[in-house]
């Protein structure tokens, strides 16, 4: 690895790097922004999905990053900068100076992905998550507590936002991950391989440690504020977590957390 040192924000080997915030609106077509050491460790890692395609760093983070650039492919090249040059190119004070640009892993097929799995595991289906902060929460909470992968609906960000991929500490880029299927497509693909569909909801059901854990189990999260869909509650098994007097929920980062703790080490 022979680092390729850059003095001019307008060089135009580093475009995909440029006017970082203003790219994350509007998309990378394949693509994305990982940004920070620890993120860029899973990302050269054995367990991430994903492959890295140039790398773009601060000089004075050089040295420290060798032992994580050694694992790159010999043609991914590691662009260097001084800070105000690497400013320059994002567009912001990059006060970590660690850039990578990645590739999205190929689109898992549903069918061929769930009927590999474990004969117990968990899945969890995210509805209508908009917020960048909780999909990199709930994808954070998967992969720590060892749920086997993650469905998204059209309604969610895309999880391979930068900051998505911030908050997950990585985690999005190493977890399964099925897109683009509603919240009943969810529940019938994982019902026709054995997985019950457990409906988070603040409002009627048992309470979460009253549930005894199913082998399968699909963990559906709505959106704050508007929740799941009468249909999909009406389609699934609903659960809560009881709330102190006068407060009605919780983060759905949190809920993801709580409930997946508790199913994956009952």
């Amino acid at each position: 690895m022979t680092p390729i040192s850059l003095t001019s924000a307008d060089d135009p080997r580093i475009a995909a790097f440029r006017d970082v915030r203003e790219r994350d609106l509007t998309g990378r077509e394949g693509l994305f922004i990982a940004e920070g050491e620890v993120v860029l460790n899973v990302l050269t890692s054995a367990w991430s999905r994903c492959r890295a395609r140039a790398v773009l760093l601060a000089d004075k983070r050089l040295a420290k990053l060798e032992p994580v650039l050694a694992r790159l492919e010999p043609d991914v090249p590691v662009y260097t900068a001084p800070q105000e040059v690497l400013d320059g190119i994002a567009g912001f004070h990059l006060h970590r100076g660690i850039l990578a640009l990645g590739e999205k892993p190929a689109p898992l097929d549903p069918d061929a992905f769930l009927a590999t799995r474990p004969e117990s595991s968990v899945l969890v289906g995210a509805v209508g998550i908009g917020n960048a902060d909780n999909m990199g929460g709930i994808f954070r909470n998967t992969a720590a507590l060892g749920a086997c992968g993650v469905m998204v609906d059209p309604g969610c960000c895309d999880p391979f936002y930068r900051k998505a991929i911030r908050v997950s500490v990585g985690a999005v880029l190493r977890t399964p991950l099925m897109a683009d299927l509603s919240a009943l497509a969810m529940v019938e693909r994982a019902e026709a391989y054995g997985y019950v569909p457990l409906a988070l909801t603040p409002g009627d059901g048992p309470d979460l440690l009253e549930l005894e854990p199913p082998r399968r189990s699909l963990v559906l999260l709505g959106a704050e504020g508007p929740g799941l869909s009468r249909e999909v509650l009406a389609r699934a098994r609903p659960v809560r977590i009881p709330m102190a007097s006068g407060f009605d929920s919780l983060n759905v980062a949190a809920t993801s957390a709580i409930v997946l703790h508790h199913l994956t080490r009952r």
